[in-house]
């Protein structure tokens, strides 16, 4: 029987979750599923240049671990550029450290604390906003784990 999977610390969500080529509708290629966890090994490892021991840690998972998560995302990346399939980000046994609300009146972002919780846009004081986190079905359950 295998060892339950680690749960993944992903600094917050992505903004953006979905890829393809242009001018073919998305109902008509094949698509592949990048899972935040992969999605982070990305952006920690291609974006934001971090070592693979590095990344690691900030994930808490290890090394061997996020050798895995980041060759099956560059794979996948590079299926969805030369082949021209969509890519789709979702899933994953994660949680987030924050969160990215959007303002969907005026299109004010802000990054906040996955622990805070606000009803209005500081910017217009608009009540329609967007939880990112909200949309991968994260919140209250991040709140619960071992942050550094």
């Amino acid at each position: 029987m295998p060892r339950p999977q680690k749960e993944r610390l992903i600094k917050e969500p992505p903004v953006f979750t979905e890829f393809k080529p242009t001018g073919i509708l998305g109902r008509l290629i094949e698509s592949i599923v990048l899972s935040l966890d992969e999605y982070e090994a990305l952006r920690l490892s291609d974006f934001a240049g971090f070592s693979q021991e590095e990344a690691a840690e900030e994930m808490a998972i290890s090394r061997p671990t996020f050798t895995r998560l980041i060759e099956s995302a560059r794979k996948k990346a590079a299926e969805m550029i030369i082949q021209g399939k969509r890519l789709i980000i979702e899933g994953g046994n994660i949680h987030f450290r924050h969160n990215l609300i959007r303002c969907q009146s005026c299109g004010h972002m802000f990054n906040i604390n996955i622990e805070v919780s606000i009803n209005t846009c500081p910017t217009c004081g608009s009540a329609n906003l967007l939880n990112l986190a909200g949309r991968f079905g994260h919140g209250r359950c991040c709140h619960k784990q071992k942050r550094r």
